[in-house]
């Protein structure tokens, strides 16, 4: 049985956190469980949403975290963050976004998570960009590759 749908599209939260998620390149936005998900392509997942899922009584995402992060953001502010159901125990963190929070903190995390999702040749890719980026050097994109 399909999941009915969770979220509404008018919530400014997620209107907001749609357009950090999708600007940080390559990034499918799909469906499941009745959220939103957030998948690097050609990686995995990063973020899934959580409007009030299976009762939880919050609007908020979870995200795939670097080791340590989760422990450490809980720790220092439990009524933000969270260890979510299902991906908690492989480190991943819930972020509240149903109150006022720092948008810059939540890009920041986003972009860990998307940094994790990422295959290996596209990490490799990212780290040439950014080295290039600091040395002054300019670096071409290799051109899109087709799918048959």
């Amino acid at each position: 049985m399909a999941h009915p749908r969770m979220y509404d599209d008018s919530n400014p939260a997620l209107k907001r956190l749609r357009a950090i998620c999708l600007k940080l390149g390559e990034v499918i936005e799909k469906e499941a469980w009745g959220e939103c998900t957030f998948r690097v392509a050609g990686g995995s997942m990063f973020a899934m949403t959580d409007n009030d899922h299976h009762g939880s009584g919050h609007f908020a995402v979870w995200v795939k975290a670097p080791a340590m992060a989760q422990e450490i953001l809980v720790k220092s502010d439990p009524r933000r963050f969270f260890k979510p159901p299902y991906m908690g125990h492989k480190g991943w963190v819930g972020v509240r976004l149903d109150g006022s929070m720092d948008w810059d903190e939540v890009t920041a995390i986003l972009r860990d998570g998307y940094r994790l999702s990422m295959p290996a040749s596209k990490k490799e890719r990212a780290g040439a960009v950014h080295s290039a980026a600091k040395s002054g050097s300019r670096v071409r994109p290799s051109a899109p590759r087709r799918t048959r």
